[in-house]
């Protein structure tokens, strides 16, 4: 891309997570990463007629939330069970009775925890907890857990709601930071504790705030299945018409470390090994474990081939950084893996689908990696016509880094 051209693009606030937060059950738990809505919407605003929507890379369910409230049948992804749980939890359909007994149990839970000598369950054992939460902070959080659990019969729409309302309130009253691509901490300050009569007030708040937007029931249905990427055609039953979807961008950025504080608060992680091997599973990921065996991935026969890349992963690899090798490897094995979902998605496709693939460009050690250019190069090898990189917008980092959306249409 000319740098003209670059400087014409703005940062469009609007195609990025922060457009989600006010907009519904879309705001309902924020992920850094997340794409918009409003890029969503725009795909979607040509189509008049139903549609059957997939998006292979599920994330918060974004795609699949926004068709289905535009009467689309949609059709959802995920490697990650708590992102299934999630998007099943945005998706869902909830009557008034079972909202009234949401609000209901959530002030029952918030009567039980007006002292603070109510015993509670063991915290979660993520890493340096301390940092995320003072003590107090944690002692409410493990007795909001509990009483939530024994307030709801398990898995009915009541305790989903309930646990939406406290991953909101736990982030609420963390350490976290959100001023940085990645989610980082707030400058180390004394603070004092808060009490617990405002900590159930912000989770009652809460509470009002996810039950509100649940009234808004979608048009259309969602189906949200956990289930890998790569292997589309084993997962899903096609033929689908449109796909919307943002996959992970080759910037080394994980979704388990994002996730790992409503994870490990939910039961979805145990330990540090378990948040490596769930991420070595996902595309782009290397977290923990996942980076020592990187470090011994080789490609195969059926890998993706493309001289250019190959010169860009060499680059990076004789870069003269001591992490280039790894890195070249990253780069190789994120394009061959979405080649392999490329190549499993067109059985699953109908004659003249639109795809769309949100992506953004990476760079490593002043190399730059134009991921959108490869997968352009992956759509026409497969038989994709009016394959086009239309850029979206500037990221709110490097001055290279651009989104892009990669569309094309398939004839086969």
């Amino acid at each position: 891309m000319s740098i003209a051209l670059r400087s014409q693009l703005g940062r469009r606030a609007d195609y990025t997570h922060t457009h989600n937060l006010k907009s519904g059950r879309h705001g309902w738990l924020r992920l850094t990463p997340a794409y918009s809505v409003k890029v969503v919407e725009d795909l979607l605003q040509p189509h008049t007629r139903p549609l059957r929507v997939y998006d292979p890379f599920c994330g918060t369910g974004t795609t699949a939330l926004s068709a289905s409230c535009h009467g689309h049948s949609a059709t959802t992804t995920d490697i990650n069970p708590f992102l299934v749980w999630l998007a099943k939890a945005k998706t869902a359909r909830y009557s008034k009775a079972s909202l009234l007994r949401t609000r209901a149990v959530a002030g029952l839970v918030a009567a039980m925890l007006r002292t603070e000598e109510l015993g509670f369950s063991a915290p979660p054992p993520i890493h340096n907890i301390d940092r995320w939460w003072s003590r107090k902070t944690v002692a409410y959080l493990c007795s909001l857990r509990s009483a939530i659990e024994g307030a709801c019969e398990r898995e009915t729409s009541e305790q989903t709601l309930l646990l939406v309302a406290f991953c909101r309130t736990l982030m609420r009253v963390s350490n976290a930071a959100f001023n940085h691509q990645s989610m980082s901490f707030k400058a180390p300050v004394e603070t004092p504790d808060v009490g617990y009569a405002e900590l159930n007030a912000m989770f009652l708040d809460d509470v009002a705030f996810v039950v509100t937007a649940a009234e808004d029931e979608p048009a259309g249905t969602a189906s949200v299945i956990l289930g890998d990427a790569r292997e589309a055609a084993t997962v899903v039953n096609g033929p689908f018409d449109l796909v919307i979807t943002s996959p992970p961008y080759a910037n080394r950025m994980s979704y388990i470390r994002e996730l790992r504080p409503y994870m490990y608060w939910l039961g979805y992680l145990q330990n540090g090994r378990d948040a490596g091997e769930l991420d070595w599973t996902a595309i782009g990921g290397t977290w923990g474990i996942a980076t020592s065996r990187l470090t011994t991935w080789e490609k195969e026969a059926t890998s993706y081939d493309d001289p250019v890349l190959q010169e860009a992963v060499e680059r990076i690899a004789l870069s003269g950084n001591a992490n280039g090798p790894l890195l070249g490897r990253y780069v190789a094995k994120y394009h061959d893996d979405i080649w392999r979902h490329l190549q499993s998605l067109t059985a699953v496709l109908a004659p003249g689908a639109k795809v769309n693939y949100i992506v953004g460009n990476s760079t490593f050690y002043g190399v730059l990696v134009s991921v959108e250019k490869y997968y352009a190069e992956m759509l026409r090898r497969l038989g994709f016509a009016d394959v086009r990189c239309v850029p979206l917008r500037k990221r709110n980092s490097k001055k290279e880094l651009i989104e892009f959306n990669v569309a094309g249409t398939w004839v086969s």
